[in-house]
């Protein structure tokens, strides 16, 4: 059974004092799924978000989030979406349990689930801890676990584990994939290709306001996999990159045949290098 879609953009542009910086968008998000919005900063990511959360208005075309246009976006759509972008608001003063408190009673949302967010996003013990006084890396991911606290059907991600140590950083990924396969639709942004790669169900690659290409991850590396091919290493220690060809497949049954053979897989493009191709320039 096909799931809702519950973001639909269509033609979707905007302009800056006659400057395009989105051009015609058009894509859409269901339920359950994870959405890579990829690009080098500067490229319309953040300025998607803003225009998809309500905060800035398009210049032409359609975009809904939950069935609803986003001019009409109100108080009943924001008790179902998560918005985790750098300057989503958290009170410096007020310790990181007292901001958790202070939305989760906004919000109406249990306060056992606080200690629960805490401890998935690594903060538990830091819950004392003054929020002036977090680092980056802590600051974002106390924004994350206020943003989960409602447990919405629609979350918005901007660079989400920019500038967390890898371990923190696996942490989240694992997180963001238990809210997927509970329903939670997720529209990330980023530069890493590698954590779009992991995560993302599908991905547009964006470069200077245009989406270039769209489609799942897999299938994009190997639609550009044009030079196919095989890392291979055999007992006696010696590596070989071959062409896919006849005459590869000959050998490699040989090895196979005198027991000869250790290890062998195929080299594919990463979306980095898809996005290079296409655009010329670098994620950066």
């Amino acid at each position: 059974m096909e799931k809702d879609i519950v973001i639909q953009v269509e033609h979707l542009s905007k302009s800056f004092k006659n400057e395009a910086a989105l051009r015609e968008l058009n894509f859409s998000v269901r339920s359950g799924e994870i959405f890579g919005f990829l690009g080098p900063s500067g490229s319309g990511k953040t300025t998607t978000i803003k225009i998809l959360t309500g905060q800035l208005a398009q210049t032409s075309g359609k975009a809904m989030v939950l069935g609803k246009p986003v001019e009409q976006i109100n108080e009943s759509i924001y008790e179902q979406v998560g918005i985790v972008t750098d300057n989503s608001g958290i009170y410096e003063r007020m310790t990181v349990y007292s901001n958790m408190k202070f939305f989760a009673n906004i919000l109406g949302v249990e306060k056992e689930r606080i200690d629960t967010l805490l401890t998935r996003v690594g903060l538990l013990e830091h819950k004392d801890k003054v929020a002036s006084n977090l680092s980056k890396g802590m600051a974002q991911r106390l924004v994350l676990a206020r943003a989960l606290l409602h447990q919405p059907k629609v979350l918005f991600l901007d660079e989400p584990t920019s500038g967390l140590d890898p371990s923190t950083a696996i942490a989240i990924h694992e997180l963001l994939s238990e809210l997927s396969e509970s329903g939670t639709a997720i529209f990330l942004t980023t530069h890493n290709m590698d954590e779009a790669t992991k995560l993302c169900d599908h991905v547009a690659l964006l470069n200077e306001g245009v989406i270039v290409e769209h489609g799942a991850p897999k299938a994009l590396t190997l639609k550009y996999n044009q030079n196919k091919s095989y890392q291979i290493l055999l007992k006696n220690e010696k590596e070989f990159t071959l062409p896919h060809c006849e005459e590869t497949g000959k050998k490699i049954n040989q090895w196979i045949e005198n027991d000869e053979l250790v290890t062998i897989h195929s080299n594919e493009p990463t979306l980095e290098k898809v996005f290079i191709e296409l655009t010329g320039r670098e994620l950066q």
